[in-house]
């Protein structure tokens, strides 16, 4: 950890313009399943989380301080720490006996490798597309978002280049296909969102099945070859055109929703406030209370919990 007091990103980065867009929700199965397939974290996933258990729920409550690390400010730095402090306990030893924490900075440095190529993927596949330029940049401001964190920088490849060594290394010869990976692929049966609670059962029924089957072919056509091989998916030219086609769609609906719309709402907040709409003091804005854990789980280190009405 550095003693260093960590600069955090602004609305001039590119990291702003992507990492907190709505689109990043059809990144969202991408992400979980890249993370669960590294084996460290497959473990803690398997041995600690409840997240199958109400799997909208953490979804949408973890935006908040993940986004925030990237769009708090001047209180990005305390975001980040408090999200290093929910990995804090995750540890123990997988079926294999191999002994895993979540801290462990290889570890950690993989779920937000993720988290930087998912800003690549959002800005390729359903905003327009970007250049070496532009990638190059993100993987800067990679370097810089990490920092807020207050680990150490060993993990981080040193440049661009180093980085796509780093990433092709993790598909071909790390990642893991293991039961935390599955699980995230399985929406068989997914619950109803808990935004949508005047939907009827049996139209979210079907409706659920026909999401499940989109949202996983997306996914497949996200991921590198390697890991399309490893999990034993297959991907047509047919596959990779229409993937495409529908990026584009995505991308020209949204172009009709209005700026701060297509924004997560702590993302918002904070394009608010460089803006100077939203005072620089002003309360964070904090996941609604329907996202909230169980009771049972509430007041447990490893939670974002906040105190909302």
């Amino acid at each position: 950890m550095t003693g260093e007091t960590p600069e955090p990103l602004g609305p001039d980065s590119l990291t702003w313009k992507y990492f907190g867009d709505w689109r990043g929700l059809l990144i969202a199965l991408w992400a979980g399943s890249m993370q669960n397939m590294h084996p460290g974290l497959g473990a803690g996933v398997e041995q600690h989380s409840r997240f199958f258990a109400e799997r909208w729920q953490r979804l949408f409550r973890s935006l908040y301080p993940i986004g925030g690390v990237v769009y708090d400010g001047p209180g990005a730095a305390h975001t980040a720490l408090e999200v290093r402090g929910y990995h804090d306990r995750i540890k123990g030893v997988d079926a294999q006996g191999r002994r895993y924490h979540a801290l462990d900075p290889e570890t950690f440095y993989w779920a937000h490798a993720t988290f930087f190529v998912s800003t690549i993927l959002i800005a390729d596949h359903f905003m327009g597309g970007i250049g070496e330029p532009e990638k190059r940049r993100l993987f800067e401001e990679h370097v810089r978002w990490w920092r807020m964190y207050r680990m150490t920088m060993r993990p981080v490849p040193e440049s661009w280049e180093d980085f796509q060594r780093y990433w092709k290394h993790m598909c071909a010869e790390v990642l893991e296909d293991n039961k935390a990976t599955r699980d995230v692929l399985d929406l068989r049966g997914i619950a109803k969102p808990p935004f949508l609670p005047w939907l009827p059962d049996p139209l979210w029924r079907p409706a659920a099945a026909l999401i499940a089957r989109g949202f996983v072919w997306l996914t497949v056509g996200l991921y590198d070859p390697e890991v399309r091989e490893l999990l034993g998916y297959r991907w047509s030219a047919r596959d990779e055109r229409v993937h495409r086609r529908a990026g584009k769609l995505i991308d020209a609906v949204f172009g009709l929703v209005p700026h701060d719309r297509r924004y997560h709402p702590r993302a918002r907040a904070g394009w608010r406030r460089a803006r100077g709409v939203r005072a620089t003091d002003a309360p964070l804005v904090e996941t609604p209370r329907r996202n909230l854990p169980p009771l049972a789980e509430r007041g447990k280190p490893e939670h974002y919990c906040p105190e909302v009405p």
